[in-house]
């Protein structure tokens, strides 16, 4: 199938262009082909599972000149490690439309068209192959998640939203001027103009150069993750955000930070990635937000926020795997963004359930509900043991996995790591306690169990969980290649050097990776 990529990034486009003629009112109408077109969007992506060929670099490639005069082309490509954010796009983009059906009432219209624009940013974000469309796809994702935080969420939404556009586009900027950067910079060693990801990775830049444009990377993917002390617009944005938009934020637009730490930090600046300063400074800022967002979690009062910060500290178990800078590290970490989105999408969903029941986040205000919510509170329970990285589920294999990375550069910053563990495991039971178990208060009597919608949005989530959990194995190999080509960017020779010191070992991934394969289907 030609141009694959195209049709999975613009079937949400076709979904909102022919949402625009249905009539605002027949709200009914609106909702069934917002949820025809984002399952769609979802069908198109799943041939990417069975064609992808994990033994070759970038797939499907699409390109086309877009501004010749600028260097700049429409160029879209995957390789393992965006493929797997491809998927878990489309269907985290659909599962969020779908749990929408009856918590927006208002201007469905509206709310349902700048969901299927999201869609098209996220997913451009992670298919682009020339910076300049990247970086289109960057900003386009600001201004649907703007006007859903502003308009259809809670009290104090204009607040949320504003600080969320603010400090997105300071942080968008400034990687702008790294952009930039590097863009000039190759022209003058080659005389070319380019945006493409390919050639800027044969710019030869001194280490001042690529000093500042990791710097000016780093602002804005630390931004978006959010790291220490760049992620106090992250609460807000959430618990104003109504359910959908806030299990989009934390399962999707934050790994679009680690995903560029990953795509263009460490192998377009492998000297300043690997500088000691930095790779502390990043470790430094990685284990504040693991020990802090558990702490603050620990002390919430409302359910909703006690997630949001939940947030923070596993995104730092992410960055700091990534700037372990070994194979177990950024595998670890690239699976465990995977782990982060079905979890806490998970659980913003199971907030989303009961505020739509009782109209409050206020955890006293919950208790007993396994006995008048059965279903429910088993999904609550599995969602909590995977995101605290309990066996047999997703977050136990990221999590021992970055463990081992980690492990291997310090060991401070695995028992940083496991104090981080230890915490998240505290706030999750007593979170678990303090709704599930106990006497079921008077106003809460009355309150329904999951309907067949609703547990249709946790089963592919929960069935994710555990195949993640009891079989790791094929996504560890969809990784391989992608992660190898990345720690021998990085640290060049590592593999070779590994198996000098180890002759009996099994050919190492970099051992399978000799001329670049042709990309392309």
């Amino acid at each position: 199938m030609d141009h694959i990529l195209s049709i999975v990034l613009f079937t949400p486009l076709v979904g909102l262009l022919v949402l625009l003629f249905i009539p605002s009112s027949n709200a009914r109408a609106v909702k069934l082909w917002a949820n025809i077109a984002s399952f769609a969007g979802f069908l198109v992506c799943l041939p990417l599972i069975f064609r992808f060929d994990r033994t070759k670099d970038f797939q499907f490639v699409e390109k086309a000149d877009w501004i010749p005069s600028l260097g700049a082309s429409y160029h879209l490509g995957i390789d393992g490690f965006s493929l797997l954010l491809v998927v878990l796009t489309a269907l985290l983009g659909f599962l969020a439309i779908l749990s929408s059906w009856n918590a927006i009432q208002i201007r469905l219209k509206e709310y349902y068209a700048y969901f299927l624009l999201l869609q098209v940013g996220m997913l451009g974000v992670f298919m682009a192959l020339d910076f300049l469309l990247f970086f289109v796809f960057w900003e386009l994702v600001l201004v649907p998640m703007y006007f859903i935080i502003g308009i259809w969420g809670g009290p104090r939404r204009v607040y949320a939203a504003i600080k969320f556009i603010i400090y997105t586009l300071i942080g968008s900027v400034l990687m702008l001027l790294g952009i930039l950067m590097l863009y000039f910079e190759h022209y003058s060693q080659f005389q070319v103009l380019t945006f493409n990801i390919a050639d800027l990775l044969q710019t030869d830049l001194s280490g001042t150069v690529q000093w500042w444009v990791f710097w000016a990377f780093f602002l804005g993917f630390a931004v978006k993750v959010p790291m220490w002390p760049f992620h106090t617009w992250l609460p807000d944005a959430h618990v104003e955000a109504p359910t959908a938009g806030s299990v989009i934020l934390a399962s999707v637009l934050l790994k679009m930070g680690t995903y560029g730490f990953l795509r263009f930090s460490l192998p377009l600046l492998p000297d300043a990635a690997k500088n000691p300063t930095i790779v502390n400074i990043m470790a430094v800022l990685s284990i504040i937000a693991i020990v802090y967002g558990a702490l603050v979690s620990l002390m919430q009062k409302d359910w909703k926020k006690l997630v949001a910060y939940s947030s923070v500290s596993h995104l730092g178990f992410c960055t700091l795997g990534i700037f372990a800078l070994n194979p177990a590290g950024i595998a670890g970490s690239i699976l465990q963004q995977i782990n982060h989105g079905i979890s806490t999408g998970m659980l913003f969903l199971i907030v989303g359930v009961v505020y739509e029941r009782r109209h409050t986040r206020e955890i006293s205000e919950y208790g007993g509900l396994l006995r008048i919510m059965p279903v429910f509170a088993i999904v609550f329970l599995i969602t909590a043991l995977s995101s605290m990285g309990m066996p047999p589920l997703n977050g136990f294999i990221g999590e021992i996995t970055i463990l081992q990375g980690v492990f291997q550069m310090s060991f401070n910053w695995a028992f940083w790591c496991v104090v981080g563990i230890l915490l998240g495991a505290a706030y999750l039971i007593w979170l678990y306690q303090r709704t599930m178990l106990g006497e079921v208060p008077e106003k809460n009597t009355g309150l329904k169990d999951l309907s067949p919608r609703e547990i249709a949005v946790f089963a592919p989530l929960l069935v994710w969980a555990f195949w993640i959990g009891l079989y790791p194995r094929p996504f560890f190999e969809v990784l391989e290649r992608p992660v190898a080509q990345i720690v021998e960017r990085v640290r060049p020779g590592y593999y070779a050097e590994r198996n000098l010191r180890n002759p009996l070992a099994s050919p190492s991934p970099a051992a399978r990776i000799s001329a670049p394969v042709p990309a392309g289907d």
